[in-house]
């Protein structure tokens, strides 16, 4: 099984666009179209998990028209591998 990151999603994408979407690849696990915490909006940017297909889809949706945006599709990387971004949390070092 292989997960996919999906980037540059259109705002209204949902996770049955995405599964859809797929399936004409292989077998499609599972979608999830990531959302912001607090506001429940789209991210623009989703996971789908699929059985068998999955070179074959990064290789059809990279860059493939979707919803007015041109898709960003790799192999998702785990948590721990992806760089850190962000602030540290504190003032900048003021005092």
């Amino acid at each position: 099984m292989k997960k996919l990151y999906i980037g540059n999603l259109g705002f209204g994408a949902t996770a049955d666009d995405l599964r859809t979407m797929c399936a004409e690849f292989g077998q499609v696990a599972s979608a999830k179209v990531a959302t912001d915490r607090e506001s429940g909006q789209s991210r623009g940017f989703g996971f789908v998990e699929m059985q068998d297909g999955a070179e074959a889809a990064i290789t059809g949706l990279n860059n493939r028209e979707f919803q007015g945006r041109n898709l960003k599709v790799n192999e998702a990387r785990p948590k721990e591998d992806r760089p850190r971004t962000g602030g540290s949390g504190g003032f900048g070092g003021r005092r």
